[in-house]
């Protein structure tokens, strides 16, 4: 799995090297209306107190200062990427050895009243013991006269949780699927269709189950060395990013997808999956983060007073098969893991990345999510890119930051993703992502 890691690293550089869109070029449309109806008044941030010192990104494990953006891809981003990979996530696993194969089993073009299409398929592990495939749920706008960006991201609850679309399709391996739309308020599919956009989704339990001893029976079990759990094997947050790489791999097969912009998303733990997928992942164009916290966007080392926001004590306690079996070594010693997730944000380089918080989500430690983005940001600007400024403090609700290839924002409300997210995601995109 080295190898894999090495291959990462010198893959990275020439990927996405795009050119940036001046914000003035963006038309006032429903996601400009959608940002702009908001109060932008200062959010409401719990105190906090740091473990330790942050981990300079720029400086390596033998004292050498990166300056570069080739002493970053060829010195730093590989042994970052090795220590979140042993300490952190576990090791990346390998691609499916005969690739893929995307089957198609329903295709219409015109799905959501004449909107979009859909398209529903299997993708198949070739050359693998697969419990089942995993299944994939597209919308594309209807009218695109070229290939089209998509987001690309898991859910929780199956893909017809997203919209009441009759049509999405149930699995026969779901014994008991949740309800049709049960989660189709976190998905804005009017703005992200009318923006040009697509939308690609898998259940991650299609791909893992999210509970401890998955492992044992799931796909993962392939990968390990005599069916024995290692602390340095992959987790499940890991696993998780493999099956977007292969959610990558059938989108690839489409020609209405624009190849060059494949965006991976997610929310709560589930972004924390995606920004690891693109830290492994250089074919991800970019990577949004919304509401990902402990092990995800937010730094270890600031935690919240009075126990207000995640640690590792507690999200090892709580899903201990989310990470590397020797993340347990730093539970109440955050000050001596070796990395922070500045520096998970920082592998995605120079990718566009986006960070997105909530005002009453403090378990995720919205000002911990801030801090890690603008931190990022110096890796990002030895490539040219302003990111967040060092100098920025927390934004008001509502008000979008950073126009370089690294955004953040906070808005009112819960652990949630609302219109407002994909409102700031859909515009900055727009900006850093632009169609050739």
């Amino acid at each position: 799995m080295n190898g894999t890691i090495m291959k990462i690293a010198a893959a990275v550089l020439p990927a996405m090297m795009l050119s940036e869109a001046s914000a003035d070029t963006l038309k006032t449309d429903s996601v400009t209306s959608e940002l702009l109806q908001y109060e932008c008044t200062p959010a409401t941030i719990q105190p906090g107190f740091w473990k330790g010192e942050l981990p300079d990104a720029l400086t390596a494990s033998d004292g050498t200062k990166i300056d570069t953006p080739e002493a970053w891809m060829n010195k730093r981003r590989p042994e970052l990427l090795k220590l979140f990979c042993t300490n952190v996530y576990g090791n990346p696993l390998p691609a499916p050895p005969q690739g893929i194969e995307f089957k198609v089993i329903e295709r219409s073009d015109n799905a959501l009243g004449g909107k979009a299409i859909r398209i529903q398929g299997d993708i198949t592990c070739k050359g693998m013991k697969q419990p089942n495939p995993f299944r994939m749920l597209v919308y594309l706008p209807k009218k695109a006269e070229k290939p089209v960006p998509v987001f690309l991201g898991l859910n929780f609850l199956g893909n017809q949780s997203i919209s009441d679309d009759p049509e999405i399709l149930i699995p026969e391996w779901v014994k008991n699927p949740r309800p049709r739309g049960k989660r189709a308020p976190r998905y804005d599919l009017d703005t992200i269709l009318s923006s040009g956009y697509g939308i690609a989704t898998i259940h991650n339990a299609d791909i893992e189950p999210d509970r401890p001893d998955a492992w044992r029976t799931g796909i993962r079990n392939e990968f390990l060395t005599d069916g024995v759990q290692r602390t340095d094997d992959p987790a499940t947050i890991a696993t998780w990013a493999w099956g977007l790489s292969r959610g990558l791999d059938a989108l690839l097969t489409l020609p209405e997808v624009d190849s060059r912009r494949i965006i991976v998303w997610g929310h709560s733990r589930l972004g924390k999956t995606s920004l690891w997928a693109a830290a492994l992942d250089p074919r991800f164009a970019a990577s949004i983060s919304n509401d990902s916290g402990c092990g995800g966007a937010s730094l270890t080392r600031h935690i919240l007073n009075d126990e207000k926001s995640e640690t590792l004590q507690r999200i090892i306690k709580t899903f201990p098969h989310w990470f590397a079996l020797n993340l347990n070594n730093y539970v109440d010693r955050e000050e001596t893991l070796p990395v922070d997730q500045h520096e998970l944000i920082a592998l995605i380089a120079p990718r566009p990345v986006y960070v997105a918080s909530a005002e009453e989500d403090a378990w995720a430690d919205p000002e911990g999510e801030f801090l890690a983005a603008r931190e990022a940001s110096k890796v990002y600007r030895l490539f040219g890119f302003q990111g967040i400024p060092a100098d920025a403090t927390m934004p008001n609700l509502h008000t979008p930051v950073g126009s370089e290839r690294v955004g953040y924002h906070i808005r009112a409300g819960e652990h949630d993703v609302q219109n407002f997210d994909w409102a700031a995601f859909i515009r900055f995109m727009n900006a850093n992502l632009p169609a050739e």
